[in-house]
């Protein structure tokens, strides 16, 4: 058989299973533009782009006048005056953010390989007691909060984001009581902190910040009530708050 006869022979049977190969071609084009549908779905996911901006980002630890065994007891409050920008290709809400940090410890042991290799984290926010403030010339600059409504307006930022959109706001933790070297190592004054920002699909978008570590007098320049949640749901009257006695001794770290 020449090949005339072959292609002839493949094109009569062409034209006799046309309905047949029209049938295939529909279910191929079909299967592959769901496949590809999915493929494209699966694509498209929230990515978070998250800033410093200036404004009161910092770090600062101070004693509550009380001890444990030994060592004296302080806390550790974080301030962090974030941009988180969608720059994904679906919408998404924040869910939760979370702070960590490296322990201030100087021996090898279990615990400085978990918190001051690793991050120790505090996963939950505390509420502010007052916003966070500037003062600039006469004015006074009110900062907004990312994830609670602010004490003198009441607004609260919108935590859901299309694509391209952004937001801003102060994020504010308080550490309960800690001691030994359980707070933020620093070197020449700078604390090096990550962000983790999980949103509604469990996503996670972490970035890595360095903030400067200032006293509870330089932190209440920014917020009078800095470092006072704790305290005021337990009743309790910290050193500073009577006397003039803001400098943490962590000698025991």
């Amino acid at each position: 058989m020449d090949i005339v006869a072959v292609l002839s022979s493949g094109g009569n049977w062409v034209n006799k299973n046309q309905g047949i190969l029209a049938v295939i071609l529909f279910a191929v084009t079909a299967f592959y533009g769901w496949v590809s549908g999915i493929f494209s779905a699966l694509r498209r996911k929230p990515k978070f782009k998250i800033a410093l901006i200036q404004g009161p980002s910092f770090c600062c630890t101070f004693l509550t006048g009380k001890k444990s065994d030994d060592f004296a007891v302080h806390r550790t409050g974080i301030a962090l005056y974030l941009q988180i920008s969608n720059v994904g290709s679906a919408p998404s809400s924040i869910e939760n953010i979370s702070v960590g940090y490296h322990w201030s410890l100087n021996r090898i042991s279990l615990q400085w390989l978990r918190y001051a290799v690793g991050w120790f984290w505090l996963h939950e926010q505390s509420i502010a007691i007052n916003d966070f403030q500037a003062n600039i010339g006469a004015n006074i600059k009110v900062y907004p909060f990312l994830t609670q409504r602010s004490i003198l307006s009441g607004e609260s930022a919108d935590t859901f984001l299309e694509v391209g959109q952004s937001t801003n706001g102060v994020v504010y933790f308080e550490q309960s009581d800690s001691w030994g070297g359980c707070f933020p190592s620093h070197r020449k004054g700078i604390a090096r902190l990550k962000v983790s920002v999980r949103d509604v699909f469990g996503g996670r978008h972490k970035v890595t910040f360095d903030v400067p570590v200032v006293t509870i007098e330089e932190a209440r320049k920014y917020n009078p009530s800095f470092g006072k949640t704790f305290a005021e749901l337990r009743g309790e009257v910290l050193p500073h708050d009577v006397k003039n006695n803001d400098k943490p001794d962590l000698t025991h770290a």
